[in-house]
C-alpha cells in the first residue's frame, strides 16, 4: 500500500508540474490583437487630438488663463467652476476624462455597430458641458464621412464650455472656419432649466443669446419645454434633405434632448438599438427618436463609458491616439493554447491507461499476497462440517 501511495503522489506531482508549465506557456503567449475598425478608430482619434490642439493654440494666442490645477494637461477645454452661463452641476473628473482623444474611437465603434455607413445622416444633440467629447463626436463623423444635423444647448455645467465669449458654438465655428470640420450646428437654445436658462441671471441669458446670434444659427426660444422639444424635431425634419436619419447621438444632459433628467438614467449609455419601453416622465427628443425605431447613442455617464469600451482612465499625461483596449487587446495565442491542451490530454490519457488496472490510483485490483494468504488459511482450517 505504501508503495502504491508513493507512486500516486509522484504521478499527481508530475501532472501538477506539467499543468503549471502549460499554464505559464499559455499566459506568456498572449499577443496584441487589433480590434475591429482599427484604422478608422485611429484616424478619428488623431483628428480629435488635432482639433483639440488647434483650439488650445488659438486660445493661448488670445492670452486666456489656463488653470494648471484644474486643467493639468493645459487643453484649454476645461472651463471655470462658475460663470454667468453655468447652468448645472458638473464634475471636473468627467470633464478631464473626456479630453482623451480616444473617445473618438469609441464613437466610431458605436456608429459602426449601429449600422451607420459612409454618406448616411445622423441627428446630433450637443451641450456646452462636454466640449472635448463634442469634438470627438465631430472627429468620428468626419472620419466616417457621415453627415450630422446638429442642435446645441449652449449653457454649460461646471468646468464645461462656460466662457461667455468662447462657448461651444464659438469653438465649433472656429473649427469649421479653419477647415478642421465641415459641419456645425444649425440651431441652438439657451439650455439649462426648461431649455430657457432658468437658474441663470438675465445677463447670463443675454450672453448666450449673443453667442447664438454671432454664430448665425437659428435660435430656439420656446416658452414651454414641450414646445422646445417639438421645435427641435421640426428642425431635424427640415434639415433631412430627403435622407433618413440612421442614428440619434446625444451628448450630455440637455433637458430638451432628454425630456427629464431621469431619462438620462433610464436610457443605457452607449448604443441602444431598440429603445426599451418604459414610463418616461417626459418624451424628450431622444425618446421620440428612439420610438421611431432609430438607434440611440447616449453619451452621458463618462465613467460607465470608460469601463464599457476599454478606454484609459488615466488623465495625466493625456493618452496618445491609439492607446487603450478600444484599439488593441491582449488575447491568447490559439496555437500555443491548443498545443498545451493537447499535450495535457495525451499525458492524462496515458496515465489513465497505465493505471486502469487499479480501481483507484495507488490501489491494486487484486492483492496477490492477500489472496494467497486467504487460500492458505482455508487449507489449514479444513473443510467445514
Amino acid at each position: 500500500m505504501i508503495t502504491f501511495r508513493a507512486k500516486s503522489n509522484k504521478i499527481i506531482g508530475a501532472l501538477s508540474v506539467l499543468a503549471l508549465l502549460a499554464f505559464l506557456a499559455v499566459e506568456n503567449s498572449k499577443v496584441d490583437v487589433r480590434q475591429k475598425w482599427y484604422r478608422e478608430k485611429l484616424e478619428a482619434a488623431t483628428l480629435s487630438a488635432e482639433a483639440a490642439n488647434s483650439i488650445k493654440q488659438y486660445r493661448l494666442n488670445k492670452g486666456i488663463f489656463v488653470d494648471e490645477v484644474n486643467d493639468p494637461n493645459q487643453t484649454a477645454l476645461i472651463g471655470q467652476e462658475y460663470t454667468l452661463i453655468t447652468t448645472d452641476r458638473g464634475y471636473i473628473d468627467s470633464k478631464l476624462a473626456t479630453t482623451n482623444p480616444n473617445f473618438a474611437a469609441m464613437i466610431v465603434q458605436l456608429l459602426k455597430e449601429a449600422g451607420v455607413e459612409k454618406g448616411d445622416q445622423v441627428a446630433v444633440a450637443f451641450t456646452g458641458s462636454f466640449p472635448a467629447l463634442n469634438i470627438s463626436v465631430m472627429a468620428a463623423l468626419e472620419t466616417l464621412q457621415i453627415k450630422p444635423v446638429i442642435i446645441t444647448s449652449v449653457g454649460a455645467s461646471n468646468f464645461g464650455a462656460n466662457d461667455p465669449y468662447f462657448t461651444w458654438l464659438d469653438m465649433e465655428s472656429y473649427l469649421y472656419d479653419a477647415g478642421v470640420f465641415h459641419n456645425k450646428s444649425v440651431a441652438a437654445s439657451i439650455g439649462g432649466g426648461f431649455d430657457l436658462g432658468r437658474g441663470l441671471s438675465p445677463e447670463g441669458r443675454n450672453l448666450i443669446e449673443n453667442a447664438i446670434n454671432r454664430n448665425n444659427v437659428d435660435f430656439i426660444h420656446e416658452k414651454h419645454l414641450d414646445n422646445s422639444i417639438a421645435r427641435r424635431l421640426e428642425i431635424y425634419d427640415e434639415n433631412r434633405n430627403g435622407l433618413p436619419y440612421k442614428a440619434y447621438i446625444n451628448v450630455g444632459g440637455g433637458i430638451a434632448s432628454l425630456g427629464n433628467t431621469i431619462n438620462g438614467k433610464l436610457i443605457p449609455v452607449g448604443l441602444t438599438q431598440n429603445l426599451p419601453v418604459k414610463n418616461y416622465p417626459v418624451s424628450g427628443v431622444i425618446v421620440q427618436m428612439g420610438q421611431r425605431g432609430m438607434p440611440i447613442i447616449h453619451l452621458l455617464n463618462i465613467n460607465q463609458l470608460i469601463q464599457k469600451y476599454n478606454l484609459q482612465s488615466r488623465i495625466v499625461p493625456l493618452p496618445e491616439p491609439g492607446e487603450g483596449g478600444i484599439f488593441v487587446q491582449k488575447k491568447y495565442n490559439l496555437i500555443v493554447t491548443a498545443v498545451a491542451t493537447l499535450i495535457m490530454i495525451v499525458i492524462i490519457v496515458l496515465m489513465y491507461m497505465s493505471e486502469r488496472k487499479y480501481h483507484r490510483l495507488g490501489t491494486d485490483v487484486v492483492h496477490k499476497p492477500d489472496a494467497q494468504a486467504s487460500k492458505d488459511r482455508t487449507a489449514d482450517e479444513g473443510p467445514v462440517l
